[in-house]
């Protein structure tokens, strides 16, 4: 089903905006390569091979070594170059195991959830990829701990992921940032969050919405901005950025 929220939300964040409504917006979009069908599987296991060789430490499982799921994706992301899909996978992997991505549950992030800072949306979006919202005005780094902050982060990453129907790989991010103000600034979790999404989730956030920034948003995007352009899977996904203040 496609994301269909009221006023004074966008009745669809993605699809079209009505004339009259207040909403003000940007897009950061990531544009994906096709992939090719050909040899596919034999660079998988080429991967694989290397992985087992090179750095037999590394779990097997999900999100292991032996992903072909998650090995493809990184050889996607590095147009198909099995050393620079290997050399991405081993910090990936890593993290996945260090941060203890399969140990997150509704139950662990329970108490930083029920702020309502973020969310999966119940439904997709109108063109059926999950929906991830962030509620800036809810934020407050001085009075909430940052490595809680961080595991909800991924685990409402890695529900948003599990959400992706068949055929589709990425994902919508929404920053509300209605209300927002100087006390809910936060570089140093900004910087976790491109850092996830380039090693850890490189190309699964599609498209980002920034909903009602106010003129206070416009110290911190200036910070930001330079910041996103160091980040190289950022460039290679093709993302084209515009001011979120008008």
């Amino acid at each position: 089903m496609a994301l269909r929220l009221g006023p004074p939300l966008l009745h669809s964040f993605h699809g079209f905006v009505p004339k009259n409504s207040p909403i003000r917006f940007s897009k950061v979009y990531a544009q994906n390569s096709m992939l090719p069908s050909v040899e596919s599987h034999k660079l998988i296991m080429e991967v694989k091979e290397k992985l087992k060789r090179d750095h037999p430490s590394l779990h097997v499982g999900k999100n292991g070594r032996d992903d072909d799921e998650m090995i493809l994706w990184f050889l996607k992301d590095r147009k198909f170059s099995v050393d620079e899909a290997v050399k991405k996978l081993t910090i990936a992997i890593k993290w996945h195991e260090e941060f203890g991505v399969s140990e997150l549950s509704e139950e662990s992030v329970k108490s930083i959830a029920e702020t309502g800072k973020a969310y999966v949306h119940d439904f997709l979006d109108v063109y059926d990829r999950p929906v991830l919202i962030v509620v800036a005005s809810k934020h407050f780094p001085a009075m909430q701990d940052p490595v809680e902050d961080e595991k909800l982060c991924v685990f409402l990453i890695e529900k948003a992921l599990s959400k992706l129907p068949d055929g589709k790989e990425q994902i919508l991010g929404i920053f509300d940032l209605r209300e927002f103000g100087s006390e809910n600034a936060d570089i140093k979790f900004l910087k976790f969050l491109f850092d996830v999404f380039y090693y850890y989730y490189p190309k699964r956030l599609g498209e980002v919405l920034f909903v009602d920034a106010p003129f206070v948003f416009q110290p911190l995007w200036q910070l930001v901005k330079p910041l996103l352009k160091s980040y190289a899977s950022l460039m290679f996904a093709g993302i084209v950025i515009r001011d979120p203040i008008d």
